[in-house]
């Protein structure tokens, strides 16, 4: 497979903050009485996606609350008081290490039996930064032997010298997503085996339904005019990778970072050369930025979503509803025939 998508350029503010990038938790499991207080299996989840699988595979045995509020930003996440004892008293906590600090802390400092890192049920991945972006470009894309030669030499040098952080975006991608769902899934009935055989049973037409999802990507976008998008942040490489996809970031992996001018004119000059149509932006984050590079390239606008949050702006109430509707906006912006 073409795997394109380290052309992603990150600038180096972004790398030392990318592990709090990341926007909203839906209001899907917000609602409703709190962790530790029902005769269910309690999950306290850190943000959507995590919520989402607590919900799809726990169905009517789980009571799922939220630690980020619909429209907030994990990173600015202050768990309050009250979150704190609600953790304290649940069953289950399910997260993504090193990507909301202060939910590492509650975790750690919590006596939850079950403790699930999402991040530790899948392969995460280093997609670059702006120096090794340039030693990527005009590859066919790297094999996994590649990714672990790399991943071994960084575990021999030492930390100060290498500043990359792997991208948290295992969600946007529906194998990996997958896996998750399938590590979720022997936690919640190890800790809970009353219910196993229906945590089981969820998890494997929740995997099911990602593998459709798969392949209606697959199949959507395999014969595309261009294999170029642009996006107002760093949170596709996952799916670019997957999909032989090129990412190119304007903000790197922190939504909230500035370009600098010389970025844009980048992306404007490559605009040309790749055929991009559009600039995609978010619902939880502002436009201004992609609007901006849009107007003076000449191109069109259009959301692709992190889905890191479900609000009134989200196209679909739900994962798959959104995911979907990205892969429309994707093969309209790519062209695909």
């Amino acid at each position: 497979m073409n795997v394109v998508s380290r052309r992603l350029l990150i600038p180096a503010a972004a790398t030392a903050a990318a592990a709090l990038s990341l926007t909203t938790l839906s209001a899907c499991s917000s609602a409703g009485a709190g962790a530790g207080n029902t005769d269910k299996f309690d999950v306290v989840a850190s943000f959507y996606p995590m919520a989402f699988l607590a919900e799809q595979i726990g169905g009517d045995h789980v009571n799922v609350t939220s630690l980020t509020e619909p429209g907030q930003e994990p990173h600015d996440l202050e768990i309050s008081a009250k979150q704190t004892a609600q953790l304290q008293e649940s069953d289950a906590v399910l997260y993504v290490k090193e990507l909301q600090p202060a939910v590492d802390e509650a975790v750690a400092q919590s006596e939850v039996k079950t403790k699930i890192d999402a991040a530790a049920l899948t392969k995460l991945e280093d997609h670059g930064d702006l120096e090794d972006s340039h030693e990527h470009e005009g590859e066919e894309g790297h094999s996994e032997e590649p990714a672990e030669e790399h991943s071994e030499e960084h575990s021999e040098e030492p930390a100060e010298e290498e500043e990359h952080t792997l991208d948290p975006h295992i969600w946007l991608d529906p194998v990996k997503y997958a896996e998750v769902a399938e590590g979720v899934a022997k936690a919640f009935e190890k800790a809970d085996p009353d219910n196993a055989a229906d945590y089981k049973k969820n998890a494997e037409a929740l995997v099911k339904k990602l593998d459709d999802l798969n392949t209606q990507f697959t199949d959507g976008l395999k014969n595309t005019r261009t294999k170029v998008f642009f996006t107002n942040h760093a949170a596709f490489g996952y799916l670019a990778e997957r999909y032989g996809l090129t990412m190119e970031a304007i903000s790197g992996l922190d939504p909230e970072s500035e370009p600098s001018p010389a970025r844009i004119k980048e992306l404007q000059e490559e605009a040309k050369a790749d055929g991009v149509t559009t600039v995609f932006y978010e619902t939880l984050v502002s436009d201004k930025t992609a609007k901006t590079l849009a107007d003076d390239a000449g191109l069109k606008t259009d959301v692709l979503d992190p889905i890191e949050g479900i609000t009134e702006k989200s196209r679909g109430d739900d994962y798959f509803a959104v995911q979907e509707a990205n892969l429309k906006a994707l093969q309209t912006a790519l062209g695909a025939k």
